[in-house]
């Protein structure tokens, strides 16, 4: 990419290098977020909260949206299907000063979301995709002056048969978004086969104007650049590849910039980096039980030839002096025997079906509320 690529602004906020980390649930927190920012550069998004659970008052809910003072740009993704109890978490949100920049999922293709028409189902009925959109924008611009971007991500539609990608982004367009992320697969595929990137191209040239961001099979920072090449998208969304590999920020930044990357590190480099990440766990949620860390930890091993009673140790780590024992019999010198960027990580393969309600395909310009129920997913996942 000759020149380096330009930074990506979404309304008033400027991404430089064009990259945006992924919201993941269970994943990105602000201990993971500060590791992959202090790597390289980009807009780290947290994790998932619904709207109806912040108004309700959860606790854990409300927890989600604590950010490390350390962190630029507090961008948060909002989850709701009813447009009256998302614009007032906007405008909660907003109006307390815990946001600059807010997410709207419209990808999710987990069942017990879809099968209420959220995330992924959602924007297959376009007259509420249009109220739900229009609603978070309005809240936004009202409370923060035009200040607080609003953006969308969704994927290119429920299957093959029902591709809605292209009204998505134009939909979200004419409601005012700031930029648009583009997951280029359907829900019915969830993580595989491969992204389709031509697709993306294809809504670059339906939304002119807006930005839009590429997501999918971004494992490396040449994958960034042949993305942003390929099909003119102004960034790329980064998920599954930096799980375990945080410098994956780093090879971004690089390429992006027009330099060659890093490459695979050692398992010395590999056991500072958990040992950094464990350090800021630690000061985030000091005493906290390593449950959740068991997944990083082994994907921190991914393609490292430690064995399997290793491996077997990772996921039975309770307190930072067990990872410590764990690393402690690591050799550091170890490389990798299969490219730690090639190793399938988290979610993989397709659905078999995708969990609807009754008669959701019936009439796509079907004016529909749904029932409350559909609002009343726990935050973060």
């Amino acid at each position: 990419m000759t020149g380096g690529a330009a930074p990506l602004r979404i309304g008033p906020v400027v991404v430089d290098p064009p990259v945006v980390l992924a919201p993941m649930a269970g994943v990105t927190d602000a201990p993971f977020r500060r590791l992959c920012a202090s790597f390289g550069g980009g807009l780290f998004v947290n994790q998932m909260v619904t709207a109806r659970a912040l108004l309700e008052g959860h606790p854990g809910s409300w927890e989600l949206t604590r950010f490390h003072p350390d962190e630029p740009v507090r961008s948060l993704q909002l989850y709701g299907t009813d447009p009256a109890v998302l614009g007032d978490a906007v405008r909660m949100l907003v109006d307390r000063g815990l946001v600059d920049h807010v997410d709207l999922n419209l990808g999710c293709p987990a069942a017990k979301v879809t099968r209420v028409g959220g995330g992924a189902a959602l924007p297959y009925k376009r007259s509420l995709l249009r109220r739900v959109v229009s609603a978070a924008v309005r809240a936004a611009d009202e409370t923060s002056g035009g200040t607080v971007p609003v953006t969308v991500k969704f994927r290119l539609g429920l299957d093959d048969g029902h591709l809605t990608f292209l009204d998505t982004g134009r939909i979200a367009a004419d409601a005012g978004v700031a930029a648009v992320a583009l997951h280029a697969r359907t829900a019915l595929q969830h993580y595989a086969p491969s992204a389709r990137w031509d697709r993306i191209a294809e809504l670059v040239r339906a939304v002119d104007g807006v930005p839009v961001l590429g997501n999918g099979d971004v494992f490396t920072g040449s994958d960034a650049v042949r993305m942003m090449q390929e099909t003119g998208c102004s960034g790329v969304v980064v998920g599954r590849g930096c799980l375990g590999r945080p410098w994956l920020f780093r090879d971004l930044e690089l390429s992006l910039g027009g330099r060659d990357e890093s490459g695979a590190p050692s398992l010395g480099e590999v056991c500072a980096t958990i040992r950094e990440h464990l350090r800021l766990l630690e000061d985030w949620d000091p005493g906290r039980r390593l449950a959740g860390f068991r997944k990083h930890l082994a994907w921190y091993l991914k393609g490292y030839p430690v064995g399997g009673g290793v491996r077997r140790h990772a996921g039975l780590v309770e307190r930072p002096a067990d990872v410590e024992a764990l690393l402690a019999d690591l050799d550091p010198t170890l490389t990798p025997t299969v490219d730690p960027a090639t190793v399938v990580r988290s979610h993989s393969g397709a659905l078999r079906r995708v969990a609807l309600p009754e008669g959701w395909l019936d009439d796509p310009d079907e004016d529909v509320s749904l029932d409350p129920l559909a609002d009343a997913l726990v935050s973060g996942g």
